[in-house]
């Protein structure tokens, strides 16, 4: 990773700019051209840098006021083909695995649900226990009542070496 790749990556952690060209305008801000900026991007992420370029949603502004992370207690043999099931249902918006905290804490599979009515969200919580089946021994749902955080990690260009 060189200079300009730190600059790409300060410049862009808060988000692209809401621009009709957004690369052509980050592009611009760093002294670059556009093709570089997408090059580099798309480099950054083939080695694992950055993770990915994607929207982050306000749920509650799209009249999603009803998100809950579901937990649940599957059998390790069955997570991998689960989760890609789980992960694939429009209502999800992300799944993952982790691990138990026994005895405390049995779950080791988390999927967020969004709906815009509670009665949704139940009845997605209900098709996910469903496609689950006989795999999950149990669950529970952490209802969200705000957004606490909408970003990634964050660097500082002080705070970045050459």
């Amino acid at each position: 990773m060189d200079k300009i790749d730190r600059d790409i990556i300060t410049a862009t952690q808060a988000g692209l700019p809401l621009t009709l060209e957004p690369y052509q305008s980050l592009a611009e801000q760093i002294g670059i051209s556009a093709d570089d900026v997408m090059q580099r991007l798309k480099r950054m992420q083939e080695t694992g840098i950055i993770r990915r370029i994607g929207a982050i949603p306000n749920h509650y502004k799209l009249g999603y006021q009803h998100n809950g992370m579901t937990v649940w207690d599957i059998d390790d043999r069955y997570i991998d083909t689960l989760g890609e099931q789980i992960g694939a249902l429009d209502f999800i918006s992300h799944c993952y695995q982790r691990p138990r905290h026994l005895p405390e804490w049995p779950y080791n599979f988390f999927a967020m649900i969004h709906s815009k009515t509670a009665a949704g969200a139940e009845a997605k919580i209900r098709q996910v226990a469903a496609l689950l089946d006989v795999h999950c021994r149990a669950h529970e749902v952490l209802y969200s009542s705000k957004i606490l955080k909408k970003t990634g990690l964050r660097i500082s260009a002080k705070n970045v070496s050459s």
